[in-house]
């Protein structure tokens, strides 16, 4: 009786020893999903969906709560999340902002490094895009218009070490071309301000400018991509316009706070993997012209350090002041 007890008890922890570590972590209550963008915002809209995509799929046991912290360029965010440290129920969106603000920004206290990496999720290309009723044709067109009146014509975008900014920087560089740029802090707000006729331009990504290019509302002059996207096939890539600057990368992924124990790394890193995997979020990388980019922590946090080495040279490129 004593040995096969004692066989029972090595067999259970055997077991327990094979299994996964995320088993040994699982939320207990609604997890905080952190957004540095305000409603409309390419991160808001990606968290949302994620948010509905893990409940539909009953990925998690319990819901995920968009909250967003707009403000500073990313930069609220960053310092929302970095005091969160141990903090088991809080996860955050980050994009290429995360990793460029803290480059030219003296004030930013925290860089991407202070976060606990999980998962990269999709590579994002981009949009220029004018009104629909713009006297702009391509991107020669506004660029030329831009020539003859500088400083009359004026992008919306997000913050200054924005892809969107970066890519006007490097247009204006390349071209001798000068016109404003307008910050605004949301995705919608930019739009908005396209559409009001408030600006003449913007750089935007296919999921927030979608829905007003099917309407017929917004026309695309040129596309961020090395090539062609499946969805605007008629549509140059910027050096197929005759413009040959770097193709300023856009990045999403997901992070946590400092100080969180490896089970629970390893548990929402399991989860977004098994996102990942699923028809839901396969056809929504379809849909929004994503390239699927997923990254496990361990990975991702080796990219953090190549990307930001890539990103610093191109905003000398652009003629930024890069402080760190």
């Amino acid at each position: 009786m004593k040995f096969r007890t004692g066989l029972i008890i090595a067999a259970c922890a055997a077991a327990l020893a094979a299994a996964p570590a995320w088993a040994q972590f699982k939320p207990t209550k609604p997890v905080e999903f952190i957004v540095h963008t305000g409603p409309g915002g390419g991160a808001d809209v990606l968290a949302r969906f994620i948010a509905q995509t893990i409940e539909k799929e009953n990925l998690a046991p319990v819901r995920f709560q968009v909250n967003n912290k707009s403000g500073g360029g990313g930069l609220t965010a960053m310092a929302y999340v970095a005091e969160k440290k141990g903090d088991t129920h809080a996860i955050a969106v980050f994009t290429g902002n995360w990793l460029t603000n803290p480059l030219t920004r003296k004030e930013a206290k925290f860089t991407i490094k202070d976060m606990t990496a999980v998962s990269r999720l999709v590579l994002e290309p981009a949009l220029i895009a004018v009104k629909a009723d713009a006297p702009y044709k391509t991107l020669k067109d506004f660029i030329e218009a831009s020539k003859k009146a500088p400083g009359t014509l004026k992008q919306s975008g997000g913050s200054i070490t924005s892809r969107d900014n970066v890519v006007r920087q490097l247009l204006m560089k390349e071209t001798g071309a000068n016109w404003a740029y307008i910050s605004f802090p949301g995705g919608g707000e930019r739009i908005a301000a396209l559409l009001g006729g408030h600006v003449n331009m913007m750089v935007v990504e296919p999921q927030e400018a979608g829905e007003h290019i099917k309407a017929g509302n917004m026309r695309v002059i040129a596309t961020v991509a090395d090539k062609r996207l499946g969805g605007f096939p008629n549509v140059p890539t910027i050096k197929e316009a005759g413009y040959d600057i770097p193709v300023v990368p856009q990045v999403r992924g997901i992070v946590m706070p400092p100080g969180v124990a490896p089970d629970v790394v390893a548990y929402y890193e399991d989860l977004f993997g098994r996102l990942t995997k699923t028809a839901t979020w396969r056809k929504y990388l379809e849909d929004q012209q994503f390239e699927d980019g997923y990254m496990k922590s361990a990975e991702l946090a080796k990219f953090f350090d190549s990307f930001t080495e890539q990103m610093r040279g191109i905003l000398k490129e652009a003629g930024a002041k890069v402080v760190r």
